[in-house]
Order: structure tokens, then C-alpha cells, then sequence
């Protein structure tokens, strides 16, 4: 194994890793956006990998590394383990190669992820579900990688995979050529495990060294943010997993050694801003991302001053986003606009009450989205679970104070409880 310590940078060879990708990869657009630039007075271009060939920019790193294995180690197989992205990118390139590759993914991963693989690598891909989390999932892994004399293929620690993801960089100031005189100010870079950030954040320092790297994490996941401040990667006890592209609980060593030192800013951002921004993207674009491929665009309020009249790039790193969440998605995006909320009120054991409620301290905008009895056998008794839509997170304000007018016993269900989790 590399030691980051040891680690030279001259070590990334990036223009040999474009040349080896590009007959595989697909060479991204990278456009202009009217209503981003419109609404943040500057000019911002986003870097479709979400249009990559497997819907994600993982391949590169993932090809790149493997494509200089001989042909004796490929010969004995590959392995990796991935939850989505790398699963994909790395099934893709077994199938390119003509590899055998076993790919692990946790027990709970969506059955969606699990046929895309397979599409993907098609004869030249095992699938094994294990464990029920990454880490459980990548111990088993390695464990067979060694058993079987194979190779492992990282995620992202690894400066094959850096320099692969890397080429994402080359394209961005390839293309940005052909659109504009002006340089990039800002470039926006969604972080995981740090190999994206690592590999386009070094290019960058090297071609275009004006330009200020902001990575993205998801406020849930701030394994890089708290390795930049504690000075070394950290285990981080519990994450939030919604983010499934971008949650790791802790960063490469390696990227880590890179990121510290071309990350200008480290910035988190809500899941629930993240939501926002995934359903803008779609109604407005017609674009769809996946929580992480959102992130870079979703951190854009947070510089709304520095970035005016600004040249900005956004990576949108990927698209495979199942449809399946698109509920989990709106709840997510309307409970953090102020726009959703959600209370226990035992009504008034009186003919009318439910009526009162509706007729009276509703407002005429306010949407009843759920409402159900939690005392099953006793429904006279128990309290009502509603959920209710607002307009306007202004109308809240009415809402509750209505409620006390009427003298509504209630209880507001804040996301942050425990409860919430259980019956939402």
C-alpha cells in the first residue's frame, strides 16, 4: 500500500489517464446555465457527469486503474465494493477489459443499483450481497480479494483512481475554452471519499491556479470537513446515509493528503437544501441528479456575494438517482423549506371539533397531507397524527397561533426528534 506520507504529487500522471479514457469515457458537455446565471447574477456552467456513460464520473477512476493492471494480474480477477457509483463504473470496465470482476454491495442496497450493475458487467460481473452496511460490506471485500489472490479496486484512495477522476478537470478547461475568454473563479466539487476533489482539485492548482476549489459535503457526512480540522482523516461515529454518493465516515488517507492542499473552502450542506435543489434541477432543467450530483449546485445561496459576476463551474457528478425516492426526496425538500410540518393534536372529545379545526384554524392555503388516528381501538380517545402543507413558510406563524386560539392541545413533531423518524 501507498503511504500518503510518501506520496508525491508528481506521481499523478493526469494527461496519461485522459489519453488511457479517451476512447471509454464519454467527454461530458459542459453548459451554460440561463437560470442559475439569471438567479446568482454571474455566469455558471455545469459539468454534466451525470451524462457520463454509466450516469456517473466513477468510471474513470475506476477504468483508469485497471487498464494499467498486467495482463497476468488481471488475469486472476478483480474486486470492489460499492453501494452504487463505483459498483457501476467498475462493472463497466470488467466488461470493457474482458476481467472477471466480483462486486460486493450491502444486503439493503436498491435492487435498481443492483441490476445496473449487472447490466453494466453483464457475464463478466458477480454480484454478492453482504452485510448490512459499506464498512461491513468492504471488510468482506478485502477478506475475499486475499483469499482468491485478486486484485482490489478502491473507491477512491488509490492515485490510479485520483488521477482517473482527475480527467474530469482536463475536460472542464478543455471546454471552457471554446465558451467564454473569461477563467474560472470559482469550481464547485462534490466530496466523498475525496478522489474527485483530490484529482480535479490538483489539476486545477496546476493549470489554473486563480481558480478558488470549494468542496461540498453533505452536512450529515463531514468526514473531510473534520479531517481539515483536525489535520489528518477521523472516523466519524455516526453519518447520515441519504446522500448515498458522498457519505463516507471516513476519507482517504491519500486524497486527504491531496485535499488539504488544494480545498480553498470546505462547505456543508443540508440534506434538505440538497432535496430543493435535486427537484429545481428537474422541473426546471429537466435534469436528473442523484443527492450527490446536486450537492455542488445546492451550496450556491451559502456564496451568492463572492460568486457575482463570477465565471462558476458546478460538477454535477451524477444521475442515478431511483425514482423510488422521489417522495423521500419532496419531504425532505419541503420539511427544510418551512413548508411541511407535522403534529400530534388530541382533538376535543365534542361533536364538531374535527370540523372547528378545519373550517377554522386551518388558513385557505393549508393542505392536509396525513391525518390518522395513533390509538388504533380507541379513536375518541387517541390523538391524530396530521401532516399539513403550507404555501408559505409565513404561514406557520398563523397556523400556531390559531391553534392556541381555538385551544388546539397539540404537539409540533420536530424533524430533529426521534419520533419523527418512526412515524414519518
Amino acid at each position: 500500500m501507498i503511504e500518503a506520507k510518501k506520496l508525491n504529487k508528481a506521481l499523478l500522471d493526469i494527461e496519461g489517464a485522459a489519453k488511457r479514457l479517451k476512447e471509454v469515457v464519454t467527454h461530458t458537455p459542459l453548459q451554460l446555465n440561463a437560470n442559475l446565471s439569471r438567479k446568482y447574477q454571474c455566469n455558471v456552467y455545469l459539468k454534466r457527469e451525470d451524462l457520463q456513460i454509466v450516469r456517473s464520473y466513477k468510471i474513470r477512476g475506476a477504468y483508469n486503474m485497471m487498464s494499467q493492471l498486467s495482463t497476468d494480474i488481471l488475469a486472476k480477477g478483480v474486486v470492489c465494493a460499492s453501494a452504487g457509483n463505483h459498483a457501476q463504473g467498475f462493472a463497466y470496465s470488467c466488461k470493457k477489459l474482458g476481467v472477471k470482476g466480483v462486486v460486493f454491495m450491502p444486503i439493503p442496497s436498491p435492487q435498481q443499483k443492483v441490476n445496473q450493475t449487472k447490466m453494466f458487467g453483464e457475464d463478466f460481473v458477480e454480484v454478492i450481497l453482504v452485510g448490512d452496511t459499506f464498512d461491513d460490506t468492504a471488510i468482506a471485500a478485502k477478506a475475499y480479494t486475499i483469499e482468491n489472490d485478486m486484485t482490489f479496486i478502491p473507491p477512491f484512495d488509490h492515485p490510479s483512481i485520483i488521477e482517473g477522476q482527475a480527467t474530469v478537470g482536463v475536460e472542464i478547461l478543455e471546454d471552457i475554452k471554446t465558451l467564454t475568454t473569461a477563467s474560472i473563479d470559482y469550481l464547485f466539487v462534490p466530496v466523498g471519499g475525496g478522489g474527485l476533489s483530490a484529482g480535479v482539485g490538483s489539476y486545477f492548482k496546476q493549470q489554473s491556479p486563480a481558480t478558488k476549489i470549494i468542496g461540498v459535503e453533505p452536512e450529515g457526512a463531514p468526514s473531510m470537513f473534520w479531517a481539515l480540522k483536525s489535520g489528518e482523516p477521523v472516523e466519524l461515529e455516526n453519518i447520515e446515509k441519504f446522500v448515498d454518493g458522498a457519505s463516507v465516515k471516513r476519507v482517504g488517507d491519500i486524497t486527504f493528503s491531496f485535499c488539504k492542499d488544494v480545498l480553498d473552502d470546505m462547505h456543508l450542506v443540508p440534506e434538505g437544501k440538497i432535496c430543493t435543489s435535486i427537484l429545481q434541477m428537474y422541473n426546471e432543467e429537466a435534469i436528473v441528479v442523484e443527492p450527490a450530483g446536486a450537492m455542488s449546485v445546492a451550496a450556491l445561496d451559502n456564496y451568492a456575494d463572492q460568486i457575482k459576476g463570477k465565471t462558476i463551474v458546478c460538477i454535477v457528478s451524477g444521475g442515478n438517482n431511483d425514482i423510488a425516492r422521489m417522495q423521500e426526496i419532496k419531504e425532505r425538500s419541503l420539511t427544510y423549506e418551512g413548508l411541511k410540518h407535522y403534529f400530534l393534536i388530541r382533538f376535543a372529545q365534542r361533536p364538531g371539533s374535527l370540523k372547528e379545526f378545519v373550517n377554522k384554524v386551518l388558513g385557505p392555503y393549508d393542505d392536509i397531507t396525513r391525518f390518522e388516528y395513533i390509538q388504533k381501538h380507541n379513536k375518541e380517545a387517541g390523538p391524530a397524527l396530521v401532516g399539513l402543507e403550507l404555501r408559505s413558510k409565513a404561514d406557520l406563524n398563523n397556523l400556531i397561533e390559531n391553534m392556541k386560539k381555538y385551544h388546539i392541545n397539540y404537539d409540533e413533531i420536530n424533524k430533529d426528534d426521534n419520533i419523527y423518524g418512526y412515524l414519518i
